[in-house]
């Protein structure tokens, strides 16, 4: 009787683990976007959202969440056609050649997705990897229920880093860059 019980309780415990540790999200690309934004002749802002998203945010069995985003550079709305044009173009994020901005984050506590910080990683933007480092904005998400959560990152990185030096004169090199990342229920 006392083996049979073990056994069930064993057996209970390997199927009701996995679902335990299942705490991936992933990103609901309907609902998330990023957007840009950069001084021009230091008088006006061009600025641009990209309105496809798509990855997920991974939680270890450590709590440690690591954010991995995919950006649709054709994605991207702006005000004027031209304008979209000329930042699609091989001067600008070159979206031919290159159609996708990739960020992964450094891990960090799956709270402070939730209560704010610093979050760095790396982004790769035009064939390009290196560091950025973004502001996350504290929400009122609960860490036990972050489905339909949004997070909010905002960062700052320099055009000559990935290779945009065109326009120096007239452009900043500075460029805003912002996520706004709602999670969803893993898909399996």
């Amino acid at each position: 009787m006392r083996r049979r019980f073990a056994i069930g309780l064993l057996t209970t415990l390997v199927l009701v683990a996995p679902a335990a540790r299942s705490t991936n999200y992933r990103i609901a690309d309907n609902r998330s976007y990023a957007d840009f934004s950069v001084r021009l002749l230091w008088l006006h802002t061009i600025s641009g959202r990209f309105m496809q998203i798509a990855g997920e945010v991974r939680v270890d069995s450590r709590d440690l969440a690591t954010v991995d985003a995919h950006i649709d550079v054709n994605s991207i709305v702006m005000d004027s056609a031209r304008s979209r044009r000329w930042v699609l173009a091989p001067e600008f994020f070159d979206a031919a050649q290159y159609p996708t901005l990739h960020f992964v984050s450094d891990p960090i506590s799956l709270p402070m997705l939730t209560t704010g910080g610093v979050l760095d990683g790396r982004l790769t933007l035009r064939g390009v990897t290196a560091p950025i480092r973004f502001e996350l904005m504290p929400t009122t998400c609960n860490t036990s229920a972050m489905a339909a959560c949004v997070i909010e990152a905002q960062g700052t990185l320099s055009r000559a880093a990935f290779g945009m030096s065109a326009h120096r004169a007239t452009l900043s090199d500075q460029v805003k860059l912002g996520l706004w990342i709602t999670l969803g229920p893993a898909t399996h």
